[in-house]
């Protein structure tokens, strides 16, 4: 009977997986604006950040707070790369080369000095490290642009004027009212690229290696007498999951145009990945595209609906000055507690484990 609701609940999660993957598939056909497009890419971006640290967290159990780190190290390679050596993919393939290269180096250090401690000493130690690579990259102007960070060209085929396809006039075609421009090329990169690194992602945890970290994850003790190598494992899952972020960090770099040390670096982001961790469900790459949609969804479009809804309600007391737009975090807020209410294990895991009484 068990079985029976499991699959119920897998099903209803990957009903709705179809839909968010069509959705972003055909994005710029649906939602026609600057702003929509910029609100799929980042969600794009942001499902492949919270899967890999949904490695580290929810099927290895390592907190560590240092991800946004080697989104970072990716996100300034390939802008650095772009800065000095222009607007080719030879830059892009050598600045996100160098990023992961970083990454590496320094996920593999801190794992081996800090994956032998216990786990708040170790989160400790990667807020230590991303602190100074913040610092870091907010002092050296020189190379990072410090606090103004930096700006470049992407390749010339992303280019929001480029003509990929033009008329026999000069005009650029469009199709199916969508202009064929450098824009629906740089939209298609993310989320092509995204969904690869998702998949990867996914075939991992479904592998015999998903199997050995969820065992050190459940008793670190019995596994390691088993025989399984826990530091090794776990420098291993440490390293996999800072190249994935450092990858993320260099499409969204490409993306943006724009690499600086609060779009890169800044705890905020840090936050922002711990959230949808949560709401989507740990230990499950389904919660981490739930999460990464709602908490994306919210940050862009919550404000403007308190706006809409404050102004329906203007002949209510009291009503209009709390769903006054300026309060949105604190709604925001609300919404987070009673998700973790009714959904304690996120949703994913909540629905996944439930199903119809029979």
């Amino acid at each position: 009977m068990k079985h029976v609701k499991d699959t119920y609940g897998t099903l209803a999660i990957k009903l709705v997986m179809a839909l968010i993957f069509a959705l972003l598939l055909f994005a710029p056909f649906l939602f026609q604006d600057v702003r929509a497009l910029e609100v799929a890419a980042r969600i794009c971006i942001f499902i492949v950040l919270v899967a890999s640290y949904d490695l580290l967290i929810g099927y290895t159990g390592i907190v560590s707070f240092a991800h946004t780190m080697f989104f970072g190290f990716g996100s300034y390679g390939a802008a650095i790369a772009l800065k000095q050596m222009g607007p080719g993919w030879d830059a892009v393939a050598l600045g996100t080369l160098a990023g992961v290269l970083v990454s590496l180096v320094v996920a593999t250090v801190i794992g081996l000095v800090s994956l032998r401690v216990k786990a708040i000493f170790f989160a400790m130690i990667t807020l230590a490290a991303a602190s100074v690579v913040l610092v870091l990259a907010s002092q050296l102007s020189q190379l990072t642009g410090g606090e103004d960070g930096i700006t470049y060209r992407a390749p010339n085929i992303f280019k929001t004027a480029t003509k990929l396809a033009v008329d026999e006039d000069g005009k650029v075609l469009r199709w199916f009212g969508v202009k064929l421009n450098g824009k629906l090329a740089g939209y298609y990169f993310v989320f092509l690229t995204s969904l690869a690194l998702f998949l990867i992602m996914l075939r991992i945890t479904v592998s015999p290696l998903g199997t050995v970290l969820k065992a050190i994850r459940e008793n670190e003790s019995r596994a390691e007498a088993i025989g399984y190598r826990v530091v090794a494992y776990r420098t291993f899952v440490f390293c996999l999951s800072a190249v994935a972020a450092s990858l993320a960090g260099s499409i969204y770099a490409v993306w943006l145009k724009y690499t600086g040390p609060d779009t890169a670096l800044s705890f905020a982001i840090m936050i922002d990945i711990l959230l949808m961790v949560v709401i989507g469900g740990m230990g499950t790459m389904w919660g981490a595209v739930i999460g990464a949609v709602l908490m994306v969804l919210a940050q862009y479009y919550l404000r403007d609906l308190m706006g809409a809804a404050s102004e329906a309600t203007a002949a209510i007391p009291l009503l209009p000055e709390l769903l006054a737009p300026d309060r949105w975090l604190f709604w925001l807020g609300i919404i987070f507690i009673l998700l973790v209410y009714f959904f304690p294990r996120g949703i994913a895991g909540t629905v996944m484990t439930k199903g119809p009484r029979v």
